[in-house]
């Protein structure tokens, strides 16, 4: 106990050399500072039944594996991009990318971005005659040490780079029995009070690698695999990165995570207040303009009573929170 406050002492007294008021994370006090900041975004409640060390667990990308990767160059010269651009209704016959999914108490965000754009990117490379939710439990559970420590974190590329070489399932949200290998750590109620059991932080652990289907479904594991032909990082410029989107589909995105993003309600996310927390990864379909601010449009893997419905948007143009950094993404085979 008396850790914690001395630890608050220090955060106070840190905040207050740099001028800059401290606010227990994910508070009230924080949210209203935030909004009478009158910036270019909105800030609400979206973990009243939780603490700043749950949504940490959450955070679990390990920043800086995008290197391990090749880079890829969509040599976009004179390419004429939008001004706007949303891949939901670039490709509406892909069911996926309109999907929020949610990662439990699992720090599997890495998994989650890659399974989300490789499903999207299996739909749009095939004019939409390949719809499959690629499983988020197959790649959290038998990557190993090539993308990380499954349910404690992981990297986005050793996830694109396992999808090339060993191949993933199907396998839809938790209880949905869709495909091989549903998602087996159940949502839990971090967000507002419902009907999904509260979030006590234990249910963390990393499922087991199991080489099968769940029973009733065929066909069988080793079949059932769906492959990429390639995976590559992205380079971190915002032309490259909207020409990746726009030719092949949503991409795999990380960015460093401040205690303020978990308050996220709407607009143009950039960071104003409090610590860092760890690195995210999450989805990126699209990019636009909101009130002169432009943004990415990014889809996140905390459920749809998270921020503007499992949606946010963040700064665009200037790696704002590194978020141009660690771009991966892949083509899957035909």
């Amino acid at each position: 106990m008396w850790q914690s406050l001395a630890l608050l002492c220090i955060l106070a007294s840190f905040a207050s050399a740099r001028n800059v008021p401290y606010f227990k994370p994910l508070s009230g006090e924080m949210i209203n500072y935030i909004n009478k900041l009158n910036t270019t975004w909105k800030a609400g409640h979206n973990f009243p039944n939780a603490d700043i060390h749950y949504v940490k667990t959450l955070c679990g990308t390990l920043l800086g594996g995008s290197k391990r990767l090749p880079v890829r160059y969509s040599f976009v010269g004179d390419m004429d991009l939008p001004d706007n651009f949303d891949s939901r209704e670039a490709w509406p016959n892909c069911p996926t990318i309109r999907e929020i999914r949610d990662q439990g108490s699992c720090g599997s965000c890495w998994a989650f971005g890659a399974v989300e754009a490789i499903s999207d990117r299996s739909c749009v490379h095939s004019n939409g005659k390949v719809n499959v939710e690629v499983s988020a439990e197959d790649l959290l559970s038998c990557c190993g040490l090539e993308c990380g420590m499954g349910c404690n974190g992981g990297y986005p590329a050793g996830a694109w780079a396992y999808w090339t070489e060993k191949g993933l399932v199907s396998g839809g949200l938790y209880d949905s029995h869709i495909g091989c290998r549903p998602y087996s750590i159940p949502p839990c109620e971090h967000h507002v009070n419902g009907s999904r059991p509260s979030c006590k932080g234990e249910e963390g652990e990393t499922p087991k690698c199991v080489k099968k289907c769940e029973d009733g479904y065929a066909p069988d594991y080793s079949t059932d695999k769906h492959f990429g032909s390639t995976s590559y990082a992205v380079p971190s410029s915002q032309k490259e990165i909207m020409a990746e989107i726009y030719k092949n589909g949503p991409v795999e995105g990380a960015f460093q995570v401040y205690e303020d993003f978990p308050t996220y309600k709407s607009g143009v996310y950039r960071h104003v207040t409090g610590e860092e927390i760890g690195g995210h990864a999450i989805k990126i379909l699209g990019w636009g303009v909101e009130n002169g601010t432009p943004y990415w449009l990014c889809a996140n893997s905390w459920n749809t009573d998270w921020g503007d419905k499992g949606y946010f948007k963040i700064l665009r143009g200037e790696d704002h929170c590194g978020i141009e950094s660690e771009i991966v993404a892949g083509i899957p085979k035909n």
